[in-house]
């Protein structure tokens, strides 16, 4: 449908490119800007819900939050209810290439044209309330899940979890993954202080699930629970995980055992192990997922990770040093607001350094990569743009090397 063309308020053309352009440039995208984007109120999407009469009271959901494995918890959650026969909605952020990959049924992008039209539709609107990137595809989500009938769609937050713009549904059971120190300028800058943030997904009466105990967390959890009179559970005391995933990684234990527990809370749902079984296996074919410890090729072992914080990165370490190579090639981009100083002491001194900067406004310069990078023993050289750092990379990669591609989501996307 890339060629899908309709009118827009001035009766010009207006194609599914130029949709997208308008969304990117007019409105805030804390994807693209950082924390100059970010809102922080509720006030908009509600006002927004109301305007499109309230789409998500029109369908059951699981809401899930969390520093790392949220993203792969909610394609892990989608796929099982899929081999259950159910009709699911995925919402998840950032998209990696596509901007369709926010918004799915059953594995299947929204069409073209569904955003085009719903573009045209609240343009109007949009431009009034000034609403933010963010704002704007929770609402088309929200309508698409609505207007197409699911039976139950996971809602990935997207920053935090009390303010974020999904944070107006009343979920069946809520998820919540591992805490981490990740976006400090919005959320805190300690774990007590971002678990309140990410706790702001629990609703009263509505258990929530935690992935993985944390001691710093733990009483944060325990008092919003007790106040709002919910269910806590804590998955990894609890579950014992017979599965097996297609995503790679020793980290994916923990997201799993939090998705077994998630599904044995979801009540008028019928799940077998055996749903869960292949739900696990073939998450990649049902619901697209892409960037987790991907093995792009075999000679040299090529691997894309979006890992992109301190603990995310500290656990994708911990499995580069299960993989066996001769010399081990790191492809590195990072956006500005990162802590490097957490960061970088979590890589391999004795490893290739290949530094590039992510093609978005927010990219680190590879040139202060560099520097910073030198203050910790990893010596590379720089290249203008990611996709110019792996193509020198895969030339210098023996056979039996290993590359790595990571440090950001968009340094993923860039060579994707």
């Amino acid at each position: 449908m890339a060629n899908y063309v309709h009118l827009d308020l001035q009766g010009s053309p207006m194609t599914y490119q130029e949709t997208l352009d308008w969304m990117f440039s007019q409105l805030p995208m804390y994807q693209q800007k950082g924390a100059s984007a970010y809102n922080g109120k509720l006030d908009n999407i509600r006002c927004f819900s109301d305007h499109l009469d309230k789409p998500e009271l029109k369908f059951k959901s699981i809401h899930v939050a969390g520093t790392n494995g949220k993203g792969s918890s909610s394609h892990l959650l989608a796929s099982v209810l899929q081999e259950a026969g159910y009709k699911v909605g995925l919402y998840t952020s950032p998209h990696l290439k596509d901007f369709r990959e926010r918004i799915r049924i059953n594995g299947t992008m929204i069409a073209e044209e569904r955003v085009v039209d719903f573009i045209r539709k609240n343009k109007v609107f949009l431009d009034e309330k000034k609403l933010s990137f963010f704002e704007m595809t929770v609402g088309m989500a929200f309508n698409h899940f609505a207007r197409e009938g699911v039976d139950i769609a996971v809602i990935e937050v997207g920053l935090g979890g009390r303010l974020d713009s999904t944070n107006i549904i009343t979920p069946e059971v809520s998820l919540i993954t591992n805490i981490g120190l990740d976006h400090t300028e919005m959320l805190g800058d300690s774990i007590s202080k971002i678990t309140r943030e990410k706790a702001g997904i629990i609703k009263p009466g509505i258990p929530v699930v935690v992935s993985e105990w944390q001691e710093e967390a733990a009483p944060v959890y325990q008092a919003i629970a007790k106040e709002l009179g919910s269910k806590l559970v804590y998955a990894d005391k609890e579950v014992t995980n017979p599965y097996k995933t297609a995503l790679l990684g020793a980290y994916q234990e923990k997201n799993m055992k939090g998705v077994i527990k998630t599904l044995r809370q979801l009540e008028n749902f019928t799940v077998s192990p055996k749903h869960i079984a292949e739900g696990f296996l073939k998450v990649i074919e049902n619901t697209g997922l892409k960037g987790r410890w991907q093995i792009v090729q075999q000679s040299p072992k090529l691997i894309y990770d979006t890992a992109h914080n301190k603990e995310g990165l500290a656990l994708t370490m911990q499995q580069l040093l299960t993989e066996e190579y001769d010399v081990l090639h790191l492809v590195l981009g990072f956006v500005k607001e990162k802590n490097l100083d957490l960061i970088l002491p979590l890589f391999p001194k004795n490893a290739k350094f290949y530094f590039s900067r992510p093609d978005i406004p927010r990219g680190l310069d590879s040139e202060l990569l560099r520097e910073k990078a030198a203050h910790y023993g990893l010596r590379g050289d720089i290249y203008t743009s990611v996709p110019e750092a792996l193509e020198y990379a895969l030339s210098k990669a023996a056979a039996k090397d290993l590359i790595y591609v990571g440090g950001s989501t968009f340094t993923v996307a860039d060579v994707l």
